[in-house]
């Protein structure tokens, strides 16, 4: 691995460390406020959005920020870092022990480094995707340093397939897998990555939720399906605070043409 990506890596791993740990003093010890757009916010996921966005600060002049809580236009810069500082706020006020802080690095508006850690489960997932970028990159994908894969298996009545709540009435009857519900987008997508689940749905996440997501589940050897706009690459000077991008993420592209027609 070269100097810049262990660089990066290294970064990703110490700042979502730090940040976690003091998420972690304030797991389901905090009030949350109802956001415009229904979702949640609470003074932690601010702290942690001004933690991370002050660290990438420190480490990477001259590169953008793209975040959940603070800047969302996207500022067209070669390089920019996508902040979600704590996906699964809902779960985090809960006390429900499935939330994560997720970082995405794109070059050039598309994602080729994406890092998540969930810290009540102690479990770091980083990848590598270079796609068209025509950039000498590590690859793979990891969990905790372990390489992962998806599954290759067909589904059945013993598999697992995720949705999100916004996603229930698209599911015909007769759906061949058990259904679940993580309550956090960038988990849903990686237990596909890990080959836990087959597939998973999303209705309705933002950029912030998808960017670090989005390498890990195709460096995994996932599918990854744009159900209606494609996110990436950015647009510069666009804003997407009120931008969803509904996905479809499947363990194999086999499955795509099997699980299309059932959502």
């Amino acid at each position: 691995m070269s100097d810049f990506w262990t660089t990066v890596l290294e970064f990703a791993q110490t700042t979502t460390t730090r940040v976690g740990a003091q998420l972690m003093q304030d797991f389901g010890q905090v009030q949350a406020l109802q956001k415009a757009d229904g979702s949640l916010v609470t003074q932690a996921d601010k702290w942690a959005d001004q933690e991370i966005r002050d660290a990438i600060a420190a480490n990477f002049a001259g590169y953008g920020i793209l975040a959940e809580e603070s800047d969302r236009t996207f500022p067209g810069t070669e390089w920019c870092w996508v902040i979600d500082p704590l996906d699964g706020t809902t779960n985090f006020t809960r006390g429900i022990p499935i939330w994560s802080i997720s970082l995405g690095l794109l070059y050039q508006g598309t994602p080729i480094f994406g890092y998540v850690y969930v810290p009540p489960l102690n479990q770091a997932f980083h990848g590598f995707y270079p796609g068209t970028s025509g950039l000498a990159t590590p690859s793979g994908a990891f969990l905790n340093h372990h390489p992962i894969h998806t599954s290759n298996d067909a589904p059945s009545s013993n598999h697992f397939f995720n949705l999100c709540s916004r996603s229930l009435s698209v599911v015909q009857n007769g759906f061949p897998c058990k259904i679940r519900m993580l309550g956090v987008a960038s988990y849903n997508f990686l237990t596909v990555a890990t080959g836990a689940t087959l597939g998973g749905i999303e209705a309705t996440p933002k950029v912030w939720d998808i960017a670090g997501a989005w390498v890990i589940v195709q460096a995994a050897g996932g599918s990854w399906v744009s159900l209606n706009s494609e996110p990436f690459p950015l647009i510069a000077g666009e804003d997407y605070s009120d931008r969803s991008f509904p996905t479809l993420v499947v363990s194999r592209s086999e499955l795509v043409p099997y699980f299309t027609p059932l959502i």
